[in-house]
């Protein structure tokens, strides 16, 4: 088999194709990447020590991908993934990226009749309905309670249905685009293809900023220092994100190749869930006690048009066919990003030693 990852050196695709590798050995795995994100440059020796084929190149360009020749598997991993691109400044980078990038790669994987899989995003949910949630104050956050629901929602998260009218970003438009791109194609060339619609991400080497990978954010400034400040909805540190574990997703992308054609066609919502979910004054309470640093944190009550004060997975559809769910906990994923953080000090302590915004 072989496969192409594409954001290959990222966080999420470089631990994609290190474990694919050890997985499925006999396997081709090539990980395409532009190296934007400042960190990825790290995973290189890693991608290398693994076995896995590494191309520089860019999902904008039809040329780069092509340089990869042909697949069996597409795993499109890429994006350009923080929810405020285009606030403030040209949305130009995020369009080209997950659209344009989006509509290339699928060429490829149509050129080389190959399956897809592609990681979308929990932003596809527009804000508005998100934020019109029932949620009650519960100790150190916020959450839906026991006895409401909604279509597409309940204590135990959201779900598929949740409505998808109204605004949603322009990252989470990109993505909900590309869905729709994807299942065109599937229909019209015969393309096996899953979606899963990904909540926060989490793990040793995802390189944390402010808009995307807080939880190793979180970490990097208890240990090397920094200004953190809980931002929006009053400024509190209420606001509640469920957090999957990268080796949880893997999992779930093993089954997925292994059963793609009996569950093309299907798009899944796949997080932590309710358990594995934490607000960000229950992981500063968190991160004070693993570092047995105190740091101030700031307060900013204005909110943000992209910010949500509430989100954690339904995972009932994926577990109903797949039979995954979860199993790491929101400890232990903490315990391995500190111990990543202490056994890389010398790296990591030049890169957090300034602001990451």
């Amino acid at each position: 088999m072989r496969i192409l990852v594409t954001g290959g050196a990222g966080f999420v695709g470089s631990n994609v194709c290190r474990s694919l590798k050890a997985a499925i050995p006999e396997a081709e795995l090539t990980a395409l990447d532009n190296l934007k994100r400042r960190g990825s440059e790290f995973t290189l020796p890693l991608l290398k020590d693994a076995g896995v084929a590494f191309l520089h190149g860019d999902i904008r360009s039809p040329d780069d991908i092509a340089e990869a020749g042909g697949f069996d598997l597409l795993l499109e991993c890429s994006a350009e993934p923080s929810v405020q691109a285009g606030y403030g400044g040209s949305p130009a980078y995020l369009l080209h990226t997950n659209l344009t990038g989006t509509i290339n790669c699928l060429e490829a994987a149509r050129r080389s009749k190959a399956g897809v899989i592609f990681l979308s995003s929990s932003r596809i949910y527009p804000v508005a309905p998100l934020c019109g949630l029932p949620l009650a104050e519960e100790g150190a956050r916020l959450d839906i309670p026991a006895e409401a629901s909604g279509t597409g929602w309940s204590r135990a998260g959201i779900a598929e249905d949740f409505p998808l009218a109204g605004v949603r970003t322009l990252y989470g438009a990109t993505k909900l685009c590309s869905e729709h791109l994807l299942t065109e194609y599937a229909a019209t060339y015969g393309l096996n293809c899953v979606i899963d619609r990904c909540g926060v991400l989490a793990g040793p080497w995802q390189m944390g900023k402010v808009d995307q990978g807080f939880i190793t954010y979180w970490v990097a400034r208890h240990l090397f220092g920094g200004e953190l400040r809980y931002t929006g909805f009053g400024g509190q540190g209420l606001q509640v994100r469920d957090v999957l574990h990268i080796a949880d997703l893997i999992e779930l992308l093993l089954y997925q190749i292994e059963n793609l054609e009996a569950l093309s066609g299907q798009t899944f919502n796949a997080g932590g869930g309710h358990e594995v979910s934490v607000s960000l004054r229950e992981l500063t309470a968190l991160c004070r006690e693993r570092s047995g640093r105190e740091i101030a944190i700031g307060s900013k009550p204005e909110t943000g048009a992209y910010d949500i004060p509430y989100y954690v997975t339904d995972n009932a559809r994926v577990t109903a066919a797949t039979g995954w769910a979860p199993k790491r906990s929101f400890a232990e994923l903490l315990g391995e990003i500190f111990d990543w953080f202490e056994g890389n000090r010398s790296l990591l302590q030049p890169l957090y030693g300034r602001e990451t915004r």
